[in-house]
């Protein structure tokens, strides 16, 4: 099975950093060296793998929340509403069984390994375009530099993985126990290139992907950056230096998908019409989509399954974290 390969992999990546992790301490501290775009690319792609199969069960529950009301199985009464984090567990549980929670995790893993890859990359790389400043007499624009830096990063690496991450959504929203939509990636991937959109079905939903990913990229990496250069444990490697980081990343990640979980859910609703001809869709298009939302659900219903996604955001600062520590133990800065 696609989930238990991907787990697999995932626990033998995190072996070799713990042997690394060993072999580093053992050794005299020596001077790090400068990081480079594929150190960079290697190190944010490992940690992003390794997050997102940790939290997959709790990635589920919130694209199913947040999908169900143009989820046409739900719409028509086939399957019933799901009323609530708890509940939604429960029912995916004893409908399709535990394992299915990691349901699209292969796709997301192959998603998310280029897209935390290059965000990284991109971002590390950008900086270095803007000029220097001090984080302590010129915070102000210190910030604001991490955060352009890191909304470019965004926007850049999702013009590279957006089909992946529209089959993800696909993929992890088919609910109830019957037929699923689709069998596996490249089945979502053609059977929606050949429907009645073409190609370009699966960018269905990337205009307001990229105003998303803008806000969130630049206050996930920018407010981390930030508040990390203020941390007096910056370069601990202790439990409590990685704590203090963990801490940092969990506020940032918690901060930034409220920012731009709107956004998400408009996403989100878009791509779950890509497949059908365009006389059966609910909306036509990103406004469309806002005002229907707005009007017939109310404002709340743009931060449905916010509430798992506040718990997700917990695979998102350890993303963070371990995207550090990883550099830290290869001897990069």
């Amino acid at each position: 099975e696609n989930y238990w390969r991907a787990v697999i992999i995932t626990l033998a990546e995190v072996n070799k950093l713990l042997e690394k992790m060993s072999e580093q301490q053992s050794k005299p501290k020596q001077k790090k060296a400068e990081s480079n775009f594929l150190v960079d690319f290697a190190a944010g792609g490992v940690s992003g793998a390794i997050a997102k199969t940790c939290t997959a069960p709790i990635e589920r529950v919130k694209l199913i929340i947040q999908t169900q009301d143009s989820n046409p199985l739900i719409r028509s009464g086939e399957v019933p509403r799901y009323t609530g984090i708890m509940n939604c567990f429960t029912r995916v549980a004893s409908e399709q069984g535990i394992a299915s929670f990691w349901r699209g995790n292969f796709t997301n893993v192959i998603r998310y390994f280029p897209t935390q890859a290059f965000n990284f990359a991109f971002k590390d790389t950008i900086k270095t375009l803007f000029p220097k400043y001090n984080s302590k007499t010129e915070f102000g624009m210190f910030f604001l530099t991490n955060m352009a830096s890191g909304g470019l990063a965004g926007a850049g690496s999702l013009c590279i993985v957006y089909p992946l991450d529209y089959a993800r959504t696909r993929l992890a929203s088919d609910v109830g126990s019957g037929k699923r939509s689709f069998n596996g990636l490249s089945d979502c991937l053609i059977k929606t290139a050949k429907g009645p959109s073409g190609f370009f079905g699966l960018y269905n939903g990337f205009g307001v992907s990229v105003a998303g990913i803008i806000p969130y990229r630049g206050v996930y990496f920018g407010m981390y950056d930030s508040l990390s250069d203020l941390n007096p444990l910056k370069n601990d490697s202790t439990p409590l230096g990685i704590a203090s980081k963990f801490c940092i990343a969990q506020l940032t990640a918690i901060t930034a998908g409220y920012a731009s979980y709107p956004f998400d859910t408009v996403r989100r609703r878009l791509q779950m019409q890509s497949e059908k001809p365009k006389s059966e869709w609910m909306y036509k298009g990103t406004a469309d989509c806002f005002a229907k939302v707005m009007k017939d659900e109310g404002v709340a219903a743009m931060f449905k399954g916010a509430g798992a996604n506040a718990l997700r955001t917990v695979g998102s600062a350890l993303v963070l974290v371990l995207y550090g520590e990883i550099k830290n133990v290869l001897g990069f800065k």
